[in-house]
């Protein structure tokens, strides 16, 4: 069985930075992406970031420049750094591991970016 369980939002100012993290427990085999997600009221989820265990990661053009995605392969964790946040970046943020195939979500965690 495999967990997925996210940390580390909140409300923060324009301008002003958090630190997601998202750790994977259970049966978890490499190789394996890892990824953040997020989701606005009203709107679809979206691809914030992802990161392959191998290191290679990509990211939404709305976020590059600002945001950073890292992983510990050791502790299956996955790290979202966000910097210079807009309220446009408010919405729930989810994590995603992506292996054998299947994906395994977590249940998300808010962040709230005030004007």
């Amino acid at each position: 069985q495999v967990q997925v369980v996210e940390s580390g939002g909140g409300l923060v100012q324009a301008g002003g930075s958090l630190r997601l993290s998202c750790a994977a427990s259970g049966n978890i085999f490499s190789p394996n992406v890892m990824g953040w997600y997020r989701q606005a009221p009203g709107k679809q989820r979206e691809l914030v970031a992802a990161i392959v265990s191998l290191g290679t990661s990509n990211y939404a053009d709305a976020v590059k420049g600002r945001f950073t995605i890292s992983r510990d392969n050791a502790k299956n964790t996955v790290y979202l750094q966000m910097n210079s946040l807009k309220p446009e970046d408010t919405a729930v943020y989810y994590c995603k591991l992506l292996q054998l195939g299947r994906n395994y979500w977590g249940q998300g965690t808010q962040v709230t970016v005030s004007s």
